[in-house]
C-alpha cells in the first residue's frame, strides 16, 4: 500500500456492457463509438448531478465512486433507465445494456483511485446483475429502502469469488423515478430501521448500568410500536455495549439507518440523560437533546425523548409517526429505576433457559411488579416462567403453574392493553392447554401490536409449527433472526424444531447444530430425530447417548407429551415419536 493512501466510507458502483466481445465482434467501431457515446451523454452527467464521481473507465465498464448509498442507487437506476431510452432513440446503433453492482464498504484511496475488499464485492455483484438491473448488497439495501422507488428481488446470501465472507444480496429493478420517495416493494415495517445501544453509565457507579439499559430498553419498546419502523432487537444493539464502535459499522452489522445512543449521570435524586440520533451513512447527528429531571420523573423523560426522536422521522414521513405519539396511550413500562433493574436482570436469567436461571427469572420479576404494579412485560414474563417450567419438567404440579401463568397473562394484559406481550403470554396459555385456535388467535394479535417483536416472531413461527402450518412458521421464525442478528440461541432451536415439523431435516439439523452454548435437553431430542430422518443414524444415537447422560429418565413418550410439544396434529405427534424411536430412545 502506497504511503498516501487512505481509508473512508463509500459507496461503490461497477457497470459493465453486457456481451461487449460479442458486439465489437459484429461491429467493431460502431461499438466502440456508441459506449463512448453513452459514457459521455448519459453515465457522466447522471454521476455529477447526483454528487458522485467516475474514478475510471474500463474500455466496457465503469468504476464510480458516491458518498451516499441514496446518491448511488439513484444514479444507478437513472443509468439504467437513460440507457434503455437511448437504445429506443437510436435503433439503428448497437443496443447498449449494463449490468450494475453496489456495495457499501470501506475503500483504499491512492491519489486518485480506489481499491479493497468492498471495491471488488461490487465488481462480483455486478457479476451477478441481469442486464438493465442492479444488484446490490445488503448494506445498500437497507440504506435506500423507502427512500427510492424500485422493485426489489432478494437473492439471499452469495460466496463470491476471493471473498472471505457471504454477501447477501438484491436485485434491484428500477420504478417511477419521479417519486423519489415512493414506496418499494418491501413492506412499509422495513422502510426506516433504528438500533438503539445502551446509554453510557457516567454516574461511576457500576450498579447504575442498569439504569442505562433500563432507559434503552424503554425507548426500544416505544419506537417498536410503530409498524412503519422496524427497530433492531435489544440482543443485537445491546452487543455493542462497551465496544468503541464507528456508526457506519453499526449501521453495516445491524442494516440500521439510524443509531440512537446516549449517557446517564445520576446524582442524589436527579439524573441528566443525553441523547442523541446519528445518521448511519454518515455519521453525523441528527438530533440530540439533553434532559434534567428529577429521579422519580422518570416516565415524563421518557414520553420527551420518544417523542423528540419521532419529530426527526417526521419529515420522511409526512408526520405521521409524530401523530402516532401524540395519540398513544399511556407507555407501558415501569416508573422507577428498581423495577428497570429487576426486569433487565429476569430477561438475562430468563434467557439462560436451565432450572435455576428460570427460578432467578421470576423472583427479579416479582421485585419489578412490586416496583411497579402495572409493569405489562413483567406480568407477561412471569407467566413464561411458569409456562417454561411446565414444559421442561421443573414443577410438581403443572395445573397450578399453568393457573399461575394465566393469571400473571391477564393481569399483563390489563395493565395495557396496546402491549403485544400481554396477549403473547396469553397464547402461550392457550397453547400449554391445547387451544390451538386460540392460541394462534391471541399470538397473531401481539404480531399486529408490534411486528417487529423478534422474541414474538420467533414463537409465532413455532406455534403455527404446533397446530400443522410449519411451512408459514417457517417466515415468522427467519425473520426474528433475520431482524435479531444477535438473537437468543433458543430462536435457532425453535427454528430447527419449526424446520423439523415442516420435513425440512437438513434446514433443521443446521439450525441446531449452530447452537453453542444454548444445548439444552429439547435441543438434542430434535437433533436426534432430525438425523435419523436423514438416515444419519450414527449421528442420531450420539446425540441420544448425550440426551440420556443430560435427561436419564429421558423417554419418547415424555417427549411426546402435551406438556413438551402441544401439537394440534396426532401425525406430527406420531412424526416426531417414530424418529425418535428411530434414533434409540427409550419408549
Amino acid at each position: 500500500m502506497a504511503v498516501n493512501a487512505k481509508r473512508r466510507l463509500a459507496a461503490v458502483v461497477v457497470a459493465d456492457v453486457v456481451g461487449y466481445s460479442k458486439l465489437v465482434g459484429e461491429n467493431e467501431a460502431s461499438t466502440v463509438a456508441t459506449v463512448n457515446a453513452r459514457w459521455e451523454t448519459v453515465l457522466k452527467p447522471i454521476v455529477h448531478e447526483n454528487g458522485g464521481r467516475v474514478v475510471k473507465f474500463l474500455g466496457d465498464g465503469a468504476l464510480m465512486e458516491f458518498s451516499s448509498a441514496v446518491d448511488a442507487v439513484r444514479s444507478a437506476l437513472a443509468i439504467q433507465n437513460g440507457m434503455a431510452a437511448a437504445n429506443e432513440s437510436a435503433p439503428d446503433a448497437p443496443a447498449i445494456q449494463l449490468r450494475i453492482g453496489i456495495n457499501l464498504g470501506d475503500v483504499i484511496s491512492d491519489g486518485d483511485d480506489i481499491f479493497g475488499d468492498d471495491v471488488n464485492i461490487a465488481a462480483r455483484l455486478e457479476g451477478v446483475a441481469r442486464p438493465g438491473e442492479l444488484c446490490v448488497s445488503q448494506s445498500v439495501h437497507d440504506a435506500v429502502r423507502g427512500r427510492l422507488a424500485f422493485e426489489a428481488e432478494e437473492i439471499g446470501d452469495l460466496d463470491l469469488k476471493n471473498i472471505a465472507k457471504s454477501i447477501r444480496a438484491f436485485r434491484l429493478r428500477p420504478g417511477d423515478m419521479s417519486a423519489s420517495t415512493a414506496a418499494t416493494s418491501e413492506s412499509k415495517e422495513n422502510r426506516l430501521s433504528i438500533a438503539v445501544l445502551p446509554f453510557d453509565n457516567m454516574s461511576g457507579v457500576p450498579e447504575h448500568d442498569f439504569i442505562g439499559e433500563g432507559m434503552s430498553e424503554n425507548i426500544l419498546t416505544d419506537l417498536a410500536r410503530f409498524k412503519d419502523l422496524t427497530v433492531i432487537a435489544r440482543n443485537s444493539s445491546f452487543a455493542y455495549k462497551g465496544r468503541a464502535a464507528r456508526v457506519q459499522d453499526i449501521r453495516r452489522e445491524l442494516g440500521a439507518n439510524y443509531v440512537l445512543e446516549g449517557s446517564i449521570q445520576k446524582a442524589g435524586d436527579r439524573i441528566r440523560v443525553n441523547a442523541q440520533l446519528i445518521d448511519g451513512v454518515s455519521g453525523k447527528h441528527v438530533w440530540a437533546e439533553r434532559y434534567d429531571r428529577k429521579a422519580d420523573d422518570l416516565f415524563a423523560v421518557m414520553d420527551d425523548i420518544t417523542e423528540l426522536i419521532v419529530a426527526t422521522l417526521a419529515t420522511t414521513y409526512g408526520g405521521r409517526l409524530r401523530k402516532a405519539a401524540a395519540e398513544s396511550a399511556a407507555t407501558t413500562g415501569p416508573t422507577s429505576f428498581p423495577a428497570f433493574d429487576s426486569f433487565v436482570q429476569g430477561m438475562v436469567e430468563l434467557n439462560k433457559c436451565t432450572e435455576e436461571s428460570v427460578e432467578r427469572a421470576g423472583e427479579h420479576f416479582s421485585l419489578a411488579i412490586k416496583a411497579n404494579p402495572r409493569y405489562a412485560k413483567a406480568h407477561a414474563k412471569s407467566c413464561w416462567v411458569h409456562i417454561y417450567k411446565i414444559n421442561f419438567g421443573w414443577t410438581e404440579d403443572a395445573a397450578a403453574s399453568l393457573r399461575t401463568a394465566l393469571q400473571f397473562a391477564e393481569a399483563a394484559v390489563a395493565a395495557d392493553d396496546s402491549e403485544a406481550w400481554g396477549y403473547w403470554a396469553i397464547a402461550g396459555c392457550d397453547m400449554q392447554q391445547g387451544r390451538h385456535d386460540r392460541a394462534i388467535s391471541g399470538i397473531t394479535r401481539a404480531v399486529e401490536l408490534n411486528p417487529n417483536d423478534a422474541d414474538v416472531l420467533a414463537d409465532m413461527g413455532l406455534f403455527l409449527s404446533y397446530v400443522g402450518r410449519a411451512d408459514e412458521g417457517i417466515p415468522f421464525a427467519l425473520k426474528a433472526n433475520r431482524i435479531n442478528p444477535n438473537h437468543p440461541e433458543y430462536y435457532d432451536d425453535q427454528l430447527g424444531q419449526v424446520f423439523f415439523t415442516a420435513r425440512r431435516y437438513e434446514d433443521a439439523v443446521r439450525s441446531f447444530e449452530g447452537i453453542r452454548n444454548h444445548i439444552t435437553a429439547a435441543t438434542m431430542v430434535y437433533l436426534a430425530a432430525s438425523h435419523a430422518a436423514l438416515g444419519n443414524m450414527e449421528s442420531a444415537g450420539a446425540t441420544v447417548k448425550e440426551l440420556l447422560a443430560k435427561e436419564p429418565a429421558s423417554t419418547i413418550a415424555m417427549w411426546t407429551s402435551p406438556d413438551f410439544i402441544p401439537y394440534k396434529n396426532p401425525e406430527d405427534v406420531e412424526h416426531l415419536a417414530r424418529h425418535l424411536r428411530a434414533a434409540g430412545v427409550p419408549g
